[in-house]
């Protein structure tokens, strides 16, 4: 039996200690959730080696996670459901991806955002509705819910009628883009010359078509507009083809190792989100000192700080000035490049793994509480 296995089997059900994370994002596609949840799992296994274990539905991968236990015969929501409650008892279920058991406690439900409310128009009618549907019941049943901005808990507790006391918040982080090898090659499917780098995809929330007067205005300056993301499928709404902007490059989805290598290639990131909940893409960049020129938005101006460059994404206008006045002023490239590289550092996974942990414990502790 390998030692992964060995650690699991240790964990039996009649462990109180446990923390049993809701492995059902490892059958997902990679999106900025899916990273939080990579690595926010990472780092809690580190931090707790012998406590934590990560139950995942069949057809995971069982190679290259630590602590994981394949359960139960399905997949899914109804995985989560009715199957995975069981294996979590009486350990606390951590899951990190905007959803759980309905009926399962003690549990901790890290809730991103609360873009089904604010921003309904960014997403599917169906997948809206089990959202605002099973976000209540979490939190009507007591479910302990966490978030990763101040911005987000206070539209989280508009949203859910529930008190500032009610929803914890806790950091995310960007350290894991040390870690990562840079792959340059990718640099050279990309047009000459300098580049200005967008990272998201085309639900209607991310704002790309609001970018056509940057793509204009750069095509001018012979500056490469470069786009990389996957397509929006499923619980997104996704833009019009049509509106996207153009003149530009689009990659599709690039592997860590290749984004990496943009982002230290950019002349700068452009994040144009009309709605976040934290911008992980913003701090990722900023993380090996790519400059940032962002939405005028609470969540992104809670993360980046005095370390990023602002512009009003209702604007295509503002946009394309604000990003144009960044690649003009030297002297205002430089000052961020050193202020990304200061405002990244504190960010780390061991920081808010720690903090989610305290949750937990919390949790543990007073179960009737959650």
């Amino acid at each position: 039996m390998s030692r992964t296995r060995e650690r699991a089997s240790a964990l039996q059900i009649g462990r109180h200690d446990g923390l049993f994370v809701n492995g059902r994002f490892l059958k997902q596609p990679l999106s900025g959730v899916q990273r939080f949840a990579t690595e926010m799992t990472a780092a809690l296994t580190r931090l707790n080696p012998d406590r934590v274990v990560v139950l995942a539905p069949v057809g995971v991968e069982q190679d290259g996670v630590a602590g994981l236990r394949v359960v139960g015969k399905r997949q899914g929501q109804i995985w989560e459901q009715l199957e995975l409650p069981a294996h979590a008892k009486p350990g606390v279920l951590i899951n990190l991806g905007n959803t759980g058991p309905l009926r399962n406690r003690p549990q901790l439900v890290v809730i991103h955002d609360a873009g089904v409310f604010s921003t309904p128009e960014a997403y599917s009618w169906k997948f809206r509705a089990w959202y605002r549907f099973a976000h209540r019941r979490l939190v009507r049943g007591r479910s302990r819910i966490v978030t990763v901005s101040d911005f987000a808990r206070d539209e989280i507790c508009r949203n859910l009628h529930v008190g500032r006391d009610e929803v914890e918040v806790i950091s995310e982080g960007a350290d894991h883009m040390h870690a990562i090898q840079a792959d340059p090659p990718i640099l050279r499917t990309l047009p000459p010359g300098r580049f200005v780098l967008v990272v998201g995809n085309l639900a209607a929330h991310k704002n790309l078509s609001a970018l056509s007067d940057l793509a204009r205005m750069l095509a001018a300056r012979k500056v490469s507009l470069v786009i990389t993301g996957g397509l929006a499928t499923g619980a997104f709404q996704q833009a019009s083809r049509q509106d996207l902007p153009q003149p530009a490059c689009y990659l599709g989805r690039v592997s860590d190792g290749e984004l990496k290598a943009l982002y230290q290639a950019a002349a700068c990131l452009v994040f144009p989100s009309r709605y976040e909940g934290f911008g992980l893409p913003a701090l990722e960049a900023m993380a090996v000192g790519c400059p940032v020129a962002a939405s005028r938005i609470p969540a992104l101006q809670e993360a980046c700080g005095d370390a990023a460059h602002y512009f009003d994404p209702s604007s295509p206008q503002d946009i394309a000035r604000e990003v144009g006045t960044l690649l003009d002023d030297h002297e205002l490239e430089q000052r961020l490049r050193g202020a990304a590289l200061q405002r990244a550092q504190p960010f780390t996974w061991t920081r808010a793994a720690t903090q989610l942990v305290a949750v937990a414990e919390r949790c543990r502790a007073n179960p009737a509480a959650t």
